[in-house]
């Protein structure tokens, strides 16, 4: 692999939530990759600074503050990566909010609030990135380069239960990712999705302090580097993939299996067949083995 298929001189890349934690850290690592980066975040200073971070180190960036919750700001969002840089290569959504509750005590708006930024606002932008490089596609008759990285969480493999609206929410980012893939893979689109252990603002109450007398495991600097390498040229082989990213640690998560097939003794089910195979099968079987991928709590 050569050096330079690991650089993104000439590419221009949006990151959204990228005022903070885990997008600053992408953004500052897609710059010195040598992306010329727009950098979004609901926070107008923080976005600003962290612009000027870039700019100091030598790279080009631009503020692009805003909500990513609504559709109108994820085409500015687009419209200005074209506007101030000449084109769009690169999507890293990241933004995100938590509003945890459990199931029985969420409001309407904890739900909304949560669904809206992380599950419509990777899907916003996605749309008017695509449909960009669709028509780029289109007009040269061939792939162009495309690449969208997803932000899920294991919240969704764990069904975290103080979470049921952020695990949703990544759940369907999971699957939007493989929409995305299967769906625009013609234009040359490649979409992944990571889920990131990172001590951020959002994680303060899950992972509490980092330490100061060893390196931080859970250092948002862990992550960003496999995002810049899935942006990368050296990755146009890699998408539909879901990756799990902590520390010094990257885990590719396989694909959900079928356990068992269940067939109706006759031409249809009733429910008295459906007891004798689902319930015979499910008799000794402890109730907490269940969907849930509990094979990503032991990694460490």
């Amino acid at each position: 692999m050569t050096t330079d298929s690991l650089r993104l001189d000439g590419r221009v890349a949006l990151v959204t939530g990228a005022g903070q934690g885990l997008g600053r850290a992408e953004a500052l690592a897609l710059a010195a990759s040598g992306a010329r980066v727009v950098v979004n975040d609901y926070d107008v200073d923080a976005a600003h600074a962290v612009v000027d971070e870039i700019r100091a180190t030598g790279a080009e960036a631009t503020a692009a503050p805003g909500d990513v919750s609504k559709w109108d700001t994820a085409r500015t969002l687009v419209d200005t990566a074209i506007k101030e840089f000449g084109s769009l290569e690169v999507l890293v959504n990241n933004a995100g909010v938590l509003r945890d509750r459990l199931i029985f005590n969420i409001s309407e708006e904890e739900w909304d609030t949560v669904i809206g930024v992380h599950l419509k606002g990777h899907a916003a932008t996605t749309r008017f990135a695509t449909a960009y490089w669709r028509e780029q596609s289109k007009a040269t008759g061939g792939e162009v380069y495309a690449r969208v990285i997803n932000t899920s969480s294991e919240a969704f493999l764990f069904g975290s239960p103080g979470q049921p609206n952020y695990a949703a929410a990544k759940a369907g980012i999971t699957a939007l990712t493989l929409s995305t893939a299967q769906g625009c893979s013609r234009f040359g689109v490649r979409a992944n999705a990571i889920c990131p252990r990172a001590r951020t603002a959002m994680t303060a109450n899950v992972f509490g302090e980092a330490p100061t007398d060893e390196p931080d495991p859970l250092s948002a600097d862990h992550v960003a580097p496999l995002v810049a390498y899935l942006a990368a040229p050296a990755a146009a082989g890699i998408t539909g993939q879901v990756f799990v990213a902590y520390g010094p640690m990257v885990v590719l998560a396989s694909a959900p299996a079928v356990e068992k097939r269940f067939d109706a003794s006759g031409p249809a089910w009733t429910v008295e067949d459906l007891d004798g195979a689902l319930g015979s099968y499910f008799a000794e079987r402890d109730p907490a083995q269940c969907f849930v991928a509990s094979a990503f709590y032991n990694l460490s």
